[in-house]
């Protein structure tokens, strides 16, 4: 029925080529937050551990979201391969330093994106990635008040325990 329906593809393969890309993208991301998930864990961060868990499955979603997008479009929606993730970490702030850094990535990957779309007039999609822009506002204000916390309190045992107990609470307080 769909090849009745349609005789060709709906988007165009190079929109197709750099969703696909975004989709490992995601999945990478997923995959580093799990690692520094397990890295604050062995290491009694328990809730920076916990926030990790919640930014790989966010991630997770993200990847997911996009697989969706490109299936409902039918288009090949591609399970990617990713590289090992980094386990080692030489202190708690590297690893909210590492996050900042993925976030700013992504952002630029997203912007990326939405970019090819306006080159082909693909409305619908960059419709659709308007999400994602929004999404990584948020992100990277959440990853940069993490290492603001590091500024403000140190990195000293206390001053560890202090950001510890507020790493859950940080939010993104745009509308």
């Amino acid at each position: 029925m769909k090849d009745i329906l349609r005789r060709h593809q709906i988007l165009r393969e190079e929109i197709v080529n750099i969703l696909n890309k975004q989709v490992q993208i995601e999945a990478q991301s997923a995959a580093n937050y799990l690692a520094m998930a397990a890295w604050c864990d062995v290491r009694g961060y328990d809730n920076s551990a916990e926030f990790y868990f919640k930014q790989s499955d966010e991630e997770r979603k993200h990847q997911l979201k996009l697989f969706h997008y490109l299936a409902d479009m039918e288009c090949d929606a591609i399970s990617p391969a990713i590289e090992e993730p980094q386990h080692e970490f030489t202190t708690l702030r590297s690893v909210f330093e590492r996050a900042l850094e993925m976030e700013i990535a992504v952002t630029d990957a997203i912007h990326n994106v939405v970019r090819e779309c306006r080159k082909h007039g693909d409305i619908a999609t960059e419709e659709f990635m308007r999400w994602y822009v929004q999404e990584q506002i948020e992100e990277e204000y959440v990853a940069r008040r993490c290492l603001e916390l590091f500024d403000v309190l140190g990195e000293d045992k206390i001053a560890l325990g202090m950001f510890e107990e507020r790493v859950l609470g940080i939010e993104y307080e745009g509308d």
